[in-house]
């Protein structure tokens, strides 16, 4: 047991944050999401990005308590959820284009990105058959599998906390570099869009 990490060949470990760091870079309705808060500014882009990653905490619950099977074979329960997902996406995205999701005046609640960010990507029920599939994998099965898949689970979402607090930063950065401009109402309207869009069509497949 000398050398194992919670139970996992260092080897395993490794290959595993390689192959979660491939897929964290890769663009999706989490990255947009953060994008476009991190344009609001810089606490509501962290506050989000933490939320995704408490999202995928979600997820990893589910995989090892084995719920996301059920999704996988009740169709329904799975559509009912990524038609909830899709509305939420859509009403993000309307609240985005009135621009008043950070005015002090409509949101009191400083944990607002916090929350919305877990249920972007806890409302989507892809996200939970993806780490049923991905998971076990490199957790592998018999005594100690479920504490592996925590473990797993905890580090993916480590490395997407720091991922996309990175690009909350980033766009922060960019929104204070074209503050007054029409280039950052612009890019609002973007990051809205692309919300409503990624709201459509995940309502349509």
């Amino acid at each position: 047991m000398t050398g194992l990490v919670f139970g996992l060949q260092p080897t395993t470990v490794l290959a595993f944050s390689g192959a979660a760091i491939a897929l964290i870079l890769t663009p999706g309705p989490d990255t947009m999401y953060v994008l476009a808060r991190g344009l609001d500014g810089r606490e509501s882009g962290v506050r989000s990005a933490f939320g995704i990653a408490t999202g995928v905490l979600f997820h990893t619950m589910l995989a090892t308590l084995g719920v996301a099977a059920l999704l996988q074979t009740v169709p329904e329960a799975a559509m009912a959820i990524q038609y909830v997902g899709a509305a939420y996406l859509i009403y993000l995205g309307v609240v985005a284009l009135r621009n008043d999701e950070f005015d002090p005046s409509v949101e009191t609640d400083a944990s607002g990105s916090f929350r919305r960010g877990v249920l972007v990507n806890a409302l989507n029920p892809k996200v939970a058959l993806f780490f049923l599939a991905f998971l076990p994998g490199f957790a592998g099965r018999g005594p100690g599998a479920g504490q592996r898949m925590a473990f797993l689970g905890a580090l993916y979402a480590l490395l997407t906390a720091i991922y996309l607090s990175s690009v909350a930063l980033g766009a922060n950065r960019l929104g204070d570099a074209l503050a007054e401009t029409r280039v950052t109402r612009l890019l609002n309207y973007v990051g809205a869009g692309t919300m409503l869009l990624l709201g459509v069509v995940l309502a349509l497949e």
